[in-house]
């Protein structure tokens, strides 16, 4: 009778403890919640206000595009309002030149990325919203923005991920919750049984701490992608190479083309890799023609990858032809012009994605040292 007691007296204490863990867990998850409410609440307010747009009326706007959704665009002007810009089938795209002797290029919708700095005209339609007649942006904004964009659409993809990652702890932890109070009623009927409730309660308390462990790893891994989507859009020279041309031509030669082979089959056993490539040309000719041939060279170069050791284009921010600045010797000697008739191709690593690797590597060790362990 004695040892019934004892017995009776020991379930009593291992459920207590339990009851005593399902509320922790309970509260510190509305503490996350109520954490989160707040930094929703304090980026509500420091979202910048839209414009007001007479509704029928012409106007006149320029902003850089900070958000895209199909046929609609979000612009902020340098007074930080914001306008919402509708495109249509009569919407014309254009370049705002500066060259008055050649003709305008024009452009398709899919020019229009964020970070472009663009004028629109076209007539309100209520709210802060623009029916956009004709859109002008500059050649070199341009440049600017898709280059830009090459290197933002990798964080997106990480954040992404992030954002699933959490979710699947969120309904991991509410799950391992429920298990915890099924495991104390359990408890409250095991009565007569006293090994099995022992052993029910031992289980009970090993699946709490293997969840403890458990959240630590995660906020450990949670901590590292955080750390790598910061250093996403940072990236560090890997190799780089400068490809020479003859005067006026922008024919590959076959040394350069042995230089592109080597630096193509180094990029391909690099993570997140992208290829900048950039030309340039002597002072010997027109300035004009010295950046379209700068041009020329820079396309050549960008094709030979593409056809030859099939990199994606995506891979290559978009080439731009800088003519006769940045040169890289004398344009008075013939030493000097010779190294300016040049295009230089660098390898551009993600240091994000170098740490990212690195991570993987390291999770996998600790999970096959744990294992071992069991």
């Amino acid at each position: 009778m004695r040892n019934i007691k004892v017995i009776n007296l020991l379930l009593v204490a291992v459920v207590a403890g339990l009851i005593t863990v399902v509320p922790s867990m309970a509260q510190e998850k509305e503490n996350s919640n109520a954490q989160a409410t707040t930094a929703q609440d304090d980026s509500a307010t420091k979202s910048p206000a839209p414009a007001n747009v007479e509704s029928g009326k012409k106007q006149k706007v320029s902003g850089v595009i900070v958000k895209r959704d199909g046929e609609k665009l979000v612009i902020r002007d340098r007074s930080k309002a914001e306008y919402s810009v509708n495109l249509t089938g009569a919407t014309k795209i254009e370049e705002k030149k500066k060259n008055p002797f050649r003709s305008a290029k024009v452009y398709d919708t899919a020019s229009l990325v964020r970070g472009l700095w663009i004028e629109v005209e076209g007539r309100g339609a209520g709210s802060n919203t623009v029916d956009a007649e004709k859109i002008k942006f500059t050649d070199e904004n341009f440049q600017d923005s898709a280059g830009l964009e090459s290197r933002v659409d990798p964080v997106e993809d990480r954040v992404s991920e992030t954002e699933t990652r959490l979710t699947a702890s969120e309904q991991n932890a509410e799950r391992l919750s429920g298990q915890i109070q099924e495991l104390t009623a359990v408890a409250n009927t095991a009565k007569g049984g006293a090994v099995a409730a022992q052993a029910t309660a031992d289980k009970a308390i090993a699946e709490i701490a293997e969840t403890n462990q458990k959240l630590t790893q995660t906020n450990d891994r949670l901590n590292s992608v955080d750390e790598r989507v910061n250093n996403l859009d940072d990236y560090e020279q890997k190799n780089s190479v400068n490809i020479t041309f003859k005067v006026n031509r922008a024919t590959l030669s076959d040394e350069a083309k042995t230089q592109l082979d080597e630096l193509a089959t180094q990029a391909k056993n690099e993570k997140g890799f992208v290829i900048e490539v950039k030309g340039f040309a002597s002072a010997d000719g027109p300035t004009n023609y010295n950046r379209q041939l700068s041009e020329r060279r820079a396309n050549a170069v960008v094709r030979y990858l593409i056809e030859n050791h099939d990199i994606s284009q995506r891979r290559i921010i978009t080439p731009f032809g800088y003519g006769e600045l940045k040169p890289a010797g004398d344009n008075t000697t013939r030493e000097g012009r010779e190294q300016n008739r040049r295009v230089e191709v660098a390898i551009l690593v993600s240091k994000g994605m170098v740490s990212s690797t690195g991570s993987s590597d390291n999770q996998r060790q600790r999970t096959t040292s744990i294992q071992q362990q069991q």
